[in-house]
């Protein structure tokens, strides 16, 4: 078994699965079951090879026993904290994560702490080697989410409730240490908790006073420190509190070994009574003001303060030892791996000066369902981790390798991680009035992140004109990731010597090509030039790749396939085209992925997209906007793909390090002519000028195949099309006026 960290020790990478099971109403949300990690044991497995010796790991209330004690069954745990010990893995045994117990009680039951007890002496008795547990996660958040907000079960929305939940938590947590340490005395309580800082207007600092105390409850409960000197004596009194129940905690103190710190960038909050400048979804109030409620890193001018602060705001006021127990951020790859790194650094520096911090946890190891809606909602949100399971097995990302090179104590760095997150950049200001700064190209004047960047290493996207490579480049701005963006006149592709001169002058860590020949019909009578941009071009790019040791990104095409299939293609089908443009493209992924080992071909279709107007949608509805007849096949089946996902996704593909045959598409199967009714049903248009046709009375001279729709054996990594076309609707009515107009 792993020994416990201890002060003097390296700083430890920890992991952990997020694994609530939380109540709404009669429903519980099992995460564990949504992650699919409740039937695989070969994650264990997994969790070993990232050099992970301390895992945050749960044997929940409501899994193990949701009759009772005496129907509990412990058949799963069993086998999985065997195979924890088998792997050297020492578990932190989580017994409640934000959760209310079984059907049988709740978190203002008065009976709640002993029978949590029960559980934990129980979980105790069968394991008594275990040394460390959190026996309720975050009981502060919990304890808002189900009695101050009403989210989760039982539902309270006033002060009274909420305290009475968070208390029970805390005295079930102080009496399951009692009995857990009867059988181990050793056990350690690792006591995490959610630690956000309130901000505010001058009128409403009150109530940021009064969130920023009670943000500490959690941790003062279990310290015995309330009584009638602290701060929020007067709160728990007037909400309807017996001072001596409070005095039960005073009497009968268990501070934490380690203060768990959990942070997420909508943790920190900021009050404003201005209501007009935000959005009607943040407003609330207290019964005395009402004010919008948003996240402060949206609007706080002042840097954002972060883990580092949050720390050693925590080690100075209780002076125990600390951790950072969920490390997680729901955001595209550079991202998560910057904030990863930021929260890294932090721990590191605060350990150079004298702060006892213990380890970093990545927390969501195989991501996490729903969080969007405060799992309140089934909709199948998914948020990658340092594993992505929109595979036939999880997948793993960048992050593993931060993750093991942390571990193992070896220097890690990636360009993108000289570029800080999105939460550090001035952009991140929108409201009332952000102060915008728009990235731009490495090498230009006026970009703040370019005057920062012009010695780091970039991204090269080829394909300047063109409707993909423009994405990129906005995508890119957006993510904070610096690229050259060129044109044919910048590097002509078709030109080995051009190709391999330019792209060792600029020195990039990858290369994306987004340019190619995409005129299918015109490709038939020209047929060369499609041969040099869609062959010649990516197999000069491969080359030069290939001897400079970085990876290239290119695109091919659902029209690789004949249509003959009836199911979508997968990556490993035959292909078969049945036009020329098919025919470049299928010789492309043969050379490109002859020649590169490091290549990721990504094959796509029908594009469509809120910032060009020569895509279908756009050109459909702006037909049908202006009441002409618009001919569209309806013997042509396709899976059309929304372009910003598409290049969210095949960067985050590329920073994974991802290579071979992907397909990337929004998951669909229908035909051109009911896509085109169907945007124009979403954008609330009439669909009688929409006439289904055949592709033979259209007249193309380019054969296409009847049936294109790609799946994949890799992963879906694309939301649905419905989702897609709600986004592309609303970005483009504010690009397009005439749309606006009728939305």
């Amino acid at each position: 078994m792993a020994p416990i960290a201890t002060r003097g020790s390296a700083l430890e990478i920890w992991g952990g699965l997020e694994c609530t099971i939380n109540r709404v109403g009669d429903i519980y949300f099992n995460q564990l079951e949504r992650n699919g990690h409740l039937y695989r044991q070969s994650d264990l497995d997994l969790f070993a090879e990232l050099g992970i010796r301390t895992l945050r790991y749960p044997v929940l209330w409501e899994h193990i026993a949701p009759e009772g004690l005496e129907s509990a069954d412990w058949s799963w745990p069993d086998e999985r904290l065997s195979g924890l010990r088998e792997r050297n893995i020492n578990p932190i045994i989580g017994l409640v994560h934000h959760g209310s117990g079984p059907r049988s009680t709740s978190l203002i039951d008065p009976a709640f702490p002993e029978k949590l007890a029960d559980y934990a002496e129980a979980v105790a008795s069968r394991y008594p080697w275990a040394n460390r547990y959190t026996p309720v996660n975050e009981p502060l958040t919990t304890a808002r989410f189900s009695g101050l907000y009403g989210h989760w079960y039982p539902h309270g929305q006033d002060d009274k409730t909420f305290l009475l939940a968070l208390m029970h938590e805390c005295k079930g947590t102080i009496l399951a240490m009692k009995r857990i340490r009867q059988i181990n005395p050793e056990a350690q309580l690792i006591q995490t908790e959610d630690l956000g800082k309130i901000y505010s207007t001058p009128k409403l600092a009150y109530q940021a006073e009064l969130e920023n105390e009670r943000r500490w409850l959690s941790f003062d409960l279990l310290c015995g420190r309330i009584n009638s000197q602290h701060r929020l004596w007067d709160y728990f009194i007037h909400a309807g509190i017996n001072p001596t129940e409070l005095a039960w905690f005073e009497e009968n103190p268990c501070p934490p070994d380690i203060l768990g710190i959990n942070h997420y960038l909508t943790s920190d909050r900021f009050l404003d009574e201005n209501l007009e400048c935000y959005p009607s979804h943040f407003h609330g109030g207290n019964g005395k003001d009402a004010y919008a409620d948003v996240e402060a890193v949206r609007v706080h001018p002042e840097d954002y303060a972060g883990h580092q602060t949050l720390l050693r705001e925590a080690f100075d006021r209780y002076g125990l030892p600390v951790a950072v127990t969920e490390a997680h951020l729901g955001c595209t790859r550079d991202e998560q791996m910057r904030w990863l790194w930021e929260i890294w650094g932090a721990a590191e520096k605060l350990r150079a000066e004298g702060v006892d911090v213990r380890a970093v946890t990545v927390w969501s190891l195989l991501g996490a369902f729903d969080w969007n809606s405060l799992v309140t909602q089934d909709n199948g949100f998914y948020e990658s981790g340092a594993y992505d399971l929109r595979g036939d097995s999880p997948r793993p990302t960048a992050l593993t390798k931060m993750i093991t090179h942390f571990a193992t104590g070896k220097p890690y760095h990636h360009p993108i991680l000289d570029i800080e997150g999105w939460w550090r950049r001035s952009d991140r200001l929108h409201y009332p009035k952000a102060s915008v700064c728009n990235f731009g190209l490495v090498g230009t004047e006026n970009c703040e992140v370019t005057q920062r960047c012009q010695h780091i290493q970039p991204l090269v996207i080829v394909g300047a004109n063109g409707t993909l490579g423009k994405a990129f480049a906005r995508i890119c701005d957006i993510r904070g990731i610096p690229y050259y963006l060129l044109s044919r006149r910048d590097m002509d592709i078709h030109h080995f010597a051009s190709v391999e001169e330019t792209l060792r002058q600029l020195n990039p860590w990858a290369v994306v090509n987004a340019a190619g020949y995409v005129r299918v019909d015109d490709a038939e009578s020209d047929a060369h030039i499609c041969w040099l941009s869609n062959v010649v071009g990516p197999a000069n790019l491969a080359s030069v790749c290939q001897e400079m040791g970085i990876p290239l990104v290119t695109f091919s095409s659902d029209l690789v396939f004949n249509g003959e299939s009836l199911k979508p293609y997968i990556e490993s089908d035959p292909v078969s085209p049945l036009n020329v443009y098919g025919q470049t493209k299928v010789e492309a992924e043969n050379r490109v992925l002859a020649i590169s080992e490091k290549s990721l071909v990504i094959r796509t279709s029908a594009f469509f997209g809120p910032w060009d107007e020569y895509n279908f949608v756009t050109k459909s509805l702006q037909e049908v906007m202006l009441q002409r007849m618009l001919d569209v096949p309806s013997d042509m089946i396709v899976s059309p793909t929304y372009v910003p996902d598409l290049v969210n996704a095949s960067l985050d593909l590329l920073i994974d390090g991802e290579s071979g045959l992907w397909h990337l598409s929004n998951p669909s199967e229908l035909s051109w002519a009911d896509f085109a009714t169907m945007a124009a049903k979403a954008h609330g248009l009439e669909t009688r000028y929409i006439r289904p046709c055949t592709a033979q009375e259209i007249s193309m001279a380019a054969i296409r195949p009847g049936y294109s729709v790609l799946g994949s054996e890799r992963g879906i990594l694309l939301p649905a099309l419905e989702h897609a076309l709600e986004r592309y609707l609303s970005e483009a009515s504010l690009k397009m006026p005439a749309l606006a107009g009728r939305m």
